[in-house]
């Protein structure tokens, strides 16, 4: 008997994880200019997901308060509470959290900077220290 599972990315079902489903939906949200309706966010997507797949990512997204819903006719339209670069700073602040030793986690990810990072990195720490010499 098959497994139903597509444990190397491609496999038969084609069925994603959740996570990678959310990923997309929130990315739709993120390049839109206004809020949409899961409709809308299914005509964003590729592949041939259900419609009620769509619905159900929203409604989980709306539930961990990721996204705020608004009446639009018998539906919703929704949106993302922050913006792409607000949710992934708050993602990469929690996973720093959670390391038992911040300095070694931040040193490896300091390391594995591109140069081009490392220049923008060092520039952003300039821009904070010198915010912070007028009294902050």
């Amino acid at each position: 008997m098959g497994d139903r599972r597509s444990g190397d990315g491609g496999g038969v079902t084609g069925r994603r994880a959740r996570g990678e489903l959310e990923s997309g939906v929130l990315a739709a949200l993120w390049a839109a200019k206004e809020p949409l309706t899961a409709r809308q966010v299914l005509e964003r997507l590729p592949g041939d997901l259900a419609y009620t797949t769509v619905l159900t990512i929203l409604s989980r997204l709306y539930d961990k308060g990721m996204l705020v819903r608004h009446s639009v006719g018998r539906g919703n339209a929704y949106a993302p509470v922050r913006d792409e670069a607000t949710e992934t700073a708050v993602r990469m602040h929690s996973l720093l959290e959670r390391g038992s030793d911040r300095e070694a986690v931040l040193s490896r990810f300091v390391s594995e900077l591109s140069r081009e990072d490392e220049q923008l990195l060092h520039r952003l720490l300039g821009e904070q220290d010198t915010g912070r010499d007028d009294g902050q």
